[in-house]
């Protein structure tokens, strides 16, 4: 094991053990201050529950990142200066991460207007933006490839502002948006660790860990007892914004000198599919209806699974399964075919599973006021 991947693993138990460290305590502040998620017609838990184990993510990341680095530099194993750009980009995504962690703590403790959020996310990919991290080459998608600045920049605005929302929306069941975002983080670090640019995937790493911690008593934590938590918008919104920053960072890599031998764009957003996509849906579906696009509903595709009889547990397992069978898939047939039929297939393949789970839907609630009959 070379020196970079002993210090992504380093990252990684640092911010394991330090978000073991605070999410106790969280919890032990919520039950003094009576801080719960509250229990309406949309929400699936029972119990009271504190929603602010997002708290957690940012104070876990950054310090298990400075800490390890400091240690590398103390002890001269590694006298590499960070460059110029580098610093530049992590200056403005520190920046942009502490908005939304922020903005995420106010909506927690006291609620924010969902155009209040909107703008702040707006500024904080501005911030990305101003780094010169950008989403400013497709890489031949469509036949597109380099994008000048006055359409990447709002291009990656939008972009940011998509991703943040769709792991804020897909966070409805026990351990699907930490899951799924782990499973982002563990692609995303062995991607950027193999392309050399170990900076940054220490900060994968350390966001994986305080996600795995934390997906502990999210998942196997029981309220009875005190132990379980929710990200809340602190946990979504700031991991929403982590996976922007490396993702942005994937997608101006050029892989293939890396020896991947697929598209920029596939290694940035595959771990993203599931989400993304089910965020378009809904939108639609709402605007179909005449209903207000942004607020909440129990018309996701972890909706859908419970109402075709599956338990929390096991429909967020299968998400997360198929998480990563699509990730892995489009790895494996970019290779093969362009990005733009790849995409198409993806999107195809996302329609008819839908459209599966809404027939055996009605199929089920059929047979079940049949019987009743």
């Amino acid at each position: 094991m070379n020196l970079d991947a002993i210090q992504c693993l380093a990252v990684f138990l640092v911010s394991l053990g330090l978000a073991g460290v605070i999410i106790p305590q969280i919890l032990l502040i919520a039950f003094r201050k009576n801080l719960f998620d509250e229990i309406d017609e949309r929400k699936i838990h029972q119990g009271r529950v504190p929603r602010l184990g997002g708290i957690a993510f940012m104070p876990s990341m950054v310090f298990s990142v400075a800490c390890v680095s400091g240690v590398v530099l103390l002890l001269g194993l590694e006298r590499v200066p960070i460059s110029v750009c580098d610093a530049e980009v992590f200056s403005f995504g520190i920046c942009a991460l502490m908005i939304m962690y922020l903005v995420g703590i106010a909506d927690d403790l006291v609620g924010v207007r969902y155009s209040a959020k909107f703008v702040a996310q707006i500024i904080a990919a501005s911030f990305l933006s101003l780094s010169d991290l950008t989403l400013n080459n497709l890489h031949g998608f469509l036949g597109i490839y380099e994008l000048p600045v006055w359409v990447a920049v709002p291009f990656t605005v939008l972009v940011v502002v998509f991703i943040t929302n769709s792991i804020n929306l897909i966070d409805g069941i026990d351990g699907l948006a930490s899951g799924l975002c782990s499973i982002a983080m563990l692609f995303y670090g062995w991607v950027l660790l193999k392309c050399g640019y170990t900076t940054y995937a220490l900060v994968a790493f350390g966001t994986l860990g305080a996600l795995i911690q934390f997906y502990y008593y999210n998942v196997f934590g029981n309220s009875k007892v005190g132990k379980k938590i929710f990200m809340g918008d602190t946990g979504a919104l700031t991991t929403g914004i982590v996976i922007c920053f490396l993702s942005l960072q994937i997608s101006n890599i050029d892989t293939h000198s890396y020896g991947f031998g697929c598209d920029p764009l596939v290694l940035a957003f595959a771990p993203l599919l599931i989400p993304c996509f089910d965020v378009v849906r809904v939108y639609f579906r709402r605007i179909r209806r005449h209903a207000n696009p942004f607020l909440p509903d129990r018309t996701h595709i972890h909706h859908k699974l419970l109402a075709l009889g599956l338990n929390q547990r096991v429909a967020m397992v299968s998400l997360l399964v198929a998480a990563v069978a699509f990730t892995a898939a489009n790895y494996w047939l970019s290779t093969v075919i362009s990005s733009a039929v790849l995409l198409l297939l993806d999107i195809m393949s996302f329609i008819v599973v839908n459209i599966w789970l809404s027939s055996a839907i009605r199929k089920r609630e059929k047979a079940m006021a049949d019987g009743k009959k």
